[in-house]
């Protein structure tokens, strides 16, 4: 049996995409069976390598007792693996050709994303964006050849909107150049500036002819990722604790944490896939907003497991911060995400104030859990399980109260 995602030996697309070369023309919005590829599998993987590595930077900042200067790094490096992963998705559900050039340039990305991974502990040491900067050009420069190549097969407002992207990237690349040449101070804002602009491309190139790409697919892609991410908080987790029980005979303090932040995580993946989110993706408006928004629920997921690295380093003295310090590590971000799937996700299929009321009751109780002491991570675990619970009995009651009307109601 042939998987949805590789096309049929024998079917069009795959006699297609066995030729060396062809024309990178716009796939169907409505084209049925458009799930994700192997090559945007292993891209994704590729993709968390650097995520992984801007965690473990973000856990030595905030144990060492530099959280501000760490989540700002953060918050950087971050935004350029997600921009480049975005990019690259939303592009890809338009016209991904599965050409010999197409899977060329897209594995030229996944090399400048480790590139990018490799300077991760060089941005945040020594304050050198050098080697991130570069891995982001790479990335970003192989995005071009792809749109390019798109407004070389189309015409009109396609070629346009194709052409667009392509110098709207290129420019944007000068302005990242500061990142290496300009003093410390002013870096800052200059990523505020160049993040403000890189978010107005898409909006400019597509104003007059949008892309054509595939709502099933993108939901699949975004989901895909959503648990790529979580799992990779898992395994810095289990790392952290291993460790942990290795370095001390301090169990019964670590097991607090470890139970505590196995909820957090299982809620998080609960929370985010209760509902498809497909439906809602009818225009680019609504899409643009949620596919932004999810900067903050990836940031907000990864940065949960490296709280957990620095709760556990705490709780055997390995970091010198407060108790308070290392429970603000996992339940802020935690808070964060559960408002933030509320806003992209939730809210769009909750009825009633009740159901609305429940994830943000539930992140504002996850923030009060921060000041339990060492108990703070299992209660907010609790919390999250608990808003789980409380999200599908509500659901299931009013399903029941539905379906009883619909028996009440007289046939026509």
């Amino acid at each position: 049996m042939t998987s949805s995602s590789t096309p049929a030996p024998d079917s069009p697309r795959a006699r297609e995409s066995n030729r060396p070369l062809r024309r990178l023309t716009a796939r169907g919005r409505e084209e049925a069976h458009r799930t994700a590829t192997p090559l945007e599998l292993f891209f994704d993987l590729c993709f968390v390598v650097a995520i992984a590595q801007v965690g473990i930077q973000l856990v030595h900042a905030v144990a060492e007792g530099h959280a501000g200067e760490g989540i700002l790094n953060y918050a950087m490096v971050f935004f350029a693996i997600w921009w480049a992963w975005m990019n690259f998705t939303w592009f890809a559900s338009a016209y991904d050709n599965d050409d010999v050039l197409y899977r060329v340039v897209t594995l030229l990305q996944i090399a400048g994303v480790l590139v990018l991974a490799a300077g991760v502990s060089q941005a945040f040491e020594d304050h050198d964006f050098l080697a991130v900067w570069l891995g982001y050009v790479i990335m970003r420069l192989a995005l071009v050849t792809q749109w390019l190549r798109a407004a070389r097969s189309s015409e009109g407002p396609e070629r346009t909107m194709a052409l667009r992207y392509a110098a709207g990237v290129l420019l944007c690349l000068v302005g990242w150049l500061g990142l290496v040449v300009l003093p410390e101070d002013a870096r800052p804002w200059l990523f505020l500036v160049m993040a403000i602009l890189e978010l107005c491309v898409p909006p400019y190139a597509e104003k007059d002819h949008p892309t054509s790409w595939h709502p099933r697919h993108i939901a699949e892609r975004y989901g895909l990722f959503t648990i790529i991410v979580l799992g990779e908080t898992i395994a810095a987790a289990t790392v952290a604790v291993k460790t942990g029980i290795d370095e001390s005979d301090e169990l019964g303090e670590l097991l607090p944490i470890a139970a505590g932040g196995l909820l957090i995580i299982f809620a998080a993946w609960w929370i985010y896939f209760v509902v498809p989110i497909h439906g809602h993706l009818r225009s680019n408006k609504q899409a643009f907003l949620w596919g932004y928004g999810h900067y903050l629920v990836f940031a907000s997921a990864a940065a949960i497991g490296a709280g957990l690295e620095v709760a556990v380093e705490q709780s055997i003295g390995k970091a010198h911060i407060s108790t308070l310090a290392a429970s603000a590590a996992v339940t802020l971000p935690t808070a964060l995400y559960l408002l933030t799937v509320w806003a992209l996700h939730s809210r769009h299929f909750k009825f009633g104030i009740t159901q609305q009321l429940v994830l943000p009751t539930t992140a504002l109780l996850v923030i009060c859990c921060t000041f339990l002491g060492e108990w703070a991570v299992l209660a907010a675990g609790l919390v999250s399980a608990l808003a789980v619970a409380t999200g599908t009995t509500l659901t299931a009651r009013m399903t029941s109260r539905e379906d009883r009307q619909r028996l009440k109601a007289p046939v026509a």
